[in-house]
């Protein structure tokens, strides 16, 4: 019998003194992949994640809000006081002991407590030092100590300049958490590599992550477009069709911006005059008549079939096109189910589960990881203080009644 692959990442240990979503989707994928992530909070009152809307009542009698359900699964929690000089010197010892420090807090927070950089690396040379926010603290910035949420980083990045019509107002928060989860991603790149760079060297670094510049690199047109002669943003410019249909029961996306492809899609519903027209003779012609002419007849070829049955039909004729999901349709998705993309986690107060998206990340050897759900509040905070500093029972029980954890 084969011997499973161990996960990449079994060996490293993170302390996560992190906070909403950004950090916390980083820390959450690393664990998927083998990472054991210690999380720090406030002893009663927890990051402030677990005081999101909405809330579930946990089986410990705390609420816990939704941004912390999303993004805390497998994680281990302990309640540390970092305002309390006590916490701040266990903090401190606990340090030595873990590969990565992470945080999410504004700029110049984690130096006020102490717990800087510069102050842990000589604790722990090899330490790897991640920091997320809204501007970055390593490298200077007009914006440092601006608070910001991802809307903002959405904004300044470039996301909302690609506008539903000419004209119109951008719909914030269209992407939902994107500008998070796009910085947890960059976040977890720059900590693998300097993780590789401390291993060779045995000396760590920081890693900073701002989230406008986070956003920009997922934009990307929005800042090449206009140099290469593109005058407007929206990506109704782009020469071709690439917009949204209707079927019987929804939407669906098809993009056409090759002529085979066009001249496939002409004959598969039913118009191979089209292929003689001179208004579909250029690329920018079917994009001109994709509203007038286009959309009328290829809606009431759809009209017959489910956009899924759509998007079948064109995939069959090699036409890119794909449904437009809702959240019943990506539950339900086989695609779905046999990537364990949506994984159903257990909720104390209702018969029904939780839906947290899964592990985007594919290994051929190493296992899935068994995924556990989230932490409650500094249910681990003796076994770690236990394991990683051997304290006794004496020593914990007074640094509790001394408020510190």
């Amino acid at each position: 019998m084969n011997t499973p692959h161990p996960l990449p990442l079994a060996n490293v240990r993170i302390l996560a003194v992190e906070q909403m979503q950004a950090m916390p989707y980083a820390t959450q994928l690393l664990g998927h992949l083998g990472a054991d992530v210690v999380k720090v909070e406030h002893p009663t009152q927890g990051e402030s994640g677990r005081a999101a809307a909405p809330q579930i009542l946990d089986d410990d009698g705390n609420r816990v809000g939704a941004t912390y359900l999303r993004n805390n699964l497998g994680k281990r929690s302990i309640g540390v006081d970092l305002k309390h000089p006590e916490g701040i010197a266990l903090l401190k010892r606990l340090v030595p002991h873990y590969d990565v420090v992470v945080e999410n807090f504004k700029p110049g927070t984690m130096e006020r407590l102490g717990l800087g950089y510069e102050v842990l690396a000589e604790l722990h040379p090899p330490l790897v030092y991640a920091s997320v926010s809204g501007f970055g603290s390593l490298l200077d910035t007009p914006y440092r100590d601006w608070p910001a949420y991802a809307a903002v980083a959405e904004a300044m990045g470039g996301l909302n300049a690609f506008r539903p019509e000419p004209g119109g107002s951008p719909i914030i928060g269209v992407a939902g958490a994107l500008g998070d989860i796009g910085s947890g991603l960059f976040a977890a790149i720059g900590i693998l590599a300097a993780l590789q760079g401390a291993r060779s060297t045995g000396v760590g670094q920081r890693v900073d992550i701002a989230m406008m510049d986070a956003v920009i690199a997922l934009m990307d047109m929005v800042p090449f477009n206009p140099s290469i002669g593109i005058t407007d943003n929206q990506l109704s410019a782009w020469p071709g069709i690439c917009t949204s249909f209707r079927a019987k029961d929804g939407l669906f996306v098809m993009q056409v911006g090759r002529e085979h492809q066009f001249e496939r899609m002409a004959r598969a519903i039913g118009k191979p005059e089209w292929l003689e027209d001179e208004r579909f003779a250029t690329r920018e012609g079917w994009r001109d008549n994709a509203d007038a002419v286009i959309r009328p007849a290829l809606e009431s070829w759809a009209a017959k079939h489910t956009k899924l049955e759509i998007c079948r039909l064109l995939a069959d004729q090699g036409i890119v096109a794909g449904p437009i999901f809702e959240a019943d349709d990506i539950v339900s998705d086989p695609h779905v189910k046999s990537h364990d993309m949506v994984l159903e986690v257990e909720r104390p107060d209702a018969p029904q589960p939780l839906h947290v998206v899964g592990n985007p990340v594919k290994l051929s050897k190493s296992p899935a990881r068994e995924v556990t759900r989230w932490p409650r509040l500094g249910a681990d905070t003796d076994a770690v203080l236990r394991h990683d500093l051997g304290m006794s029972d004496e020593e914990i029980k007074n640094l509790r009644e001394a408020g510190a954890i």
